[in-house]
């Protein structure tokens, strides 16, 4: 517990610290940017390779007389990376605030590339029989805990560096190290697939992606190590004990118990659940449901993705502007209106055209995809400042890296596994939709009532 004397010193020089950040040129920050989002595109380029080849690695690693069964147990591999993310998240996140930012984040960056790149050297079934898909398994669990405390704890690490102005849109390209991800891993794949035979691409093709993570995760380290730790994390260690467990006083104090509630259901929920459905699922659907040829998939992939950066650094920058709740509200208010009937105009096109498929449906297909990803960036381009905006500085990280990654690995990892799940139970591909619809309706509702504004936070306190 902080002596009042030392607390008011405290608090002086870390607004003395946030203002000279403010003062300060934009290189220093750029640098750091840089530096953070390399290593979060390398962990989202690792973690979403898995997602975009789950059709592939299914019949290689789950076969079954039943393609369904197949695709289900890959998509339920893909889902319990994410299930553990909370455990990642609740011991980096904890140490995040014991021992710094920084020092976390070599840790994780080393554990998810090399599970990665394990991944490519794996055994199939064919090969090894069970222990292929145990095997796969557990470095599915790796990734997931690495995730865990890189995802969340980045947003925390960029928004302390970020000072008190524009911290919405500084902070906003952090969020497109995911769609990043999923677009260099979705070009790579097409690229491997125009080049290999099907057969080819069976035998050692899908191996590639994961063994091109070696020379990612090189190139992190050596980023990750110029990193500094941030200002307000160094002041902090300096007049405060540290903690055996400040996430266990996270849960005492009503006020952050509440805020992590919020964060939980209503923001990282609800972001998770878009980009699930709409970078992840929305390919699933449309190669297994309406069957159109993966490369038509992966052009319209690729297109609504690009049209997703420069929509979220538009919503960061629109969150300084007029706060950060109308447009998070706005966004998900927007996705519960809109996932089921988009989906439903992306299956009639894709069937009305599926033989001969006209530019018009594909142009039309595009359009929703783009509209998707305008409903995802109004959501994510302010999560990254509102992420740590939400939390004092002395617990922040394990108070914003928690709940965050609860919410995207139970709520939005899972969310491929349990609509394929529930299309088959009802025997309709559109069935699956109405559980995302009706979560973004509930979050909605919640965010409208208690969500407070946070833009004008000072981060020192």
């Amino acid at each position: 517990m902080l002596q009042s004397s030392k607390f008011i010193k405290l608090l002086r020089k870390l607004n003395k610290i946030n203002n000279l950040e403010n003062k300060k040129g934009g290189d220093s920050y750029r640098r750091v940017a840089i530096a953070a989002c390399f290593g979060t595109f390398l962990e989202w380029y690792d973690f979403l390779t898995f997602a975009t080849l789950a059709v592939v690695l299914g019949p290689l690693f789950f076969p079954s007389s039943d393609p369904n069964a197949g695709l289900l147990a890959s998509l339920a591999t893909f889902g319990v990376g994410m299930v553990v993310r909370p455990i990642g998240s609740a011991l980096f996140g904890s140490l995040g605030d014991r021992i710094g930012r920084k020092p976390v984040f070599m840790m994780t960056i080393v554990l998810m590339g090399l599970a990665t790149v394990s991944v490519g050297f794996l055994p199939t079934y064919a090969q090894i029989g069970i222990w292929a898909p145990i095997l796969l398994v557990g470095l599915r669990l790796a990734q997931g805990l690495s995730a865990g405390g890189e995802i969340g704890g980045g947003a925390v690490y960029l928004t302390e560096h970020a000072g008190a102005s524009s911290r919405g849109f500084k902070t906003s390209f952090l969020q497109l190290m995911g769609p990043l991800g999923i677009l260099v891993s979705t070009l790579q794949i097409a690229l491997l697939q125009h080049w290999l035979s099907p057969a080819e691409f069976e035998s050692w093709g899908w191996r590639v992606p994961f063994w091109v993570s070696l020379l990612l995760l090189l190139i992190a380290f050596q980023v990750r190590q110029s990193l500094e730790e941030t200002p307000i994390f160094v002041e902090l260690s300096k007049y405060t004990e540290k903690p055996q467990s400040q996430l266990l006083n996270n849960f005492k104090d009503p006020e952050i118990r509440k805020r992590m509630f919020l964060l939980f259901f209503c923001i990282s929920s609800s972001g998770a659940i878009l980009f699930f459905c709409i970078q992840v699922y929305t390919a699933i659907f449309l190669k297994t449901a309406i069957h159109l040829e993966p490369s038509v998939v992966d052009r319209l992939s690729i297109c609504a993705t690009v049209s997703l950066f420069p929509l979220t650094i538009f919503a960061g920058w629109l969150s300084d502007r007029l706060g950060r709740r109308p447009i998070v509200v706005g966004g998900i208010i927007l996705g519960a209106i809109c996932i089921y009937p988009a989906f439903e105009l992306l299956a009639y096109l894709g069937n009305q055209h599926r033989e001969t498929l006209t530019s018009f449906a594909l142009l039309g297909m595009g359009a929703v995809m783009i509209w998707l990803s305008f409903v995802l960036a109004l959501v994510v381009g302010p999560q990254t400042a509102l992420l740590a905006e939400l939390f004092p500085a002395k617990n922040r990280n394990s108070a914003a890296t928690l709940p965050h990654n609860l919410a995207a690995g139970w709520i939005g990892g899972l969310l491929p596994f349990i609509v394929t799940w529930l299309n088959q139970v009802w025997g309709n591909h559109l069935a699956g939709l109405w559980y995302p619809t009706l979560f973004l309706l509930s979050a909605a509702i919640v965010a409208f009532l208690y969500l407070p504004e946070t833009h004008q936070t000072n981060l020192t306190e």
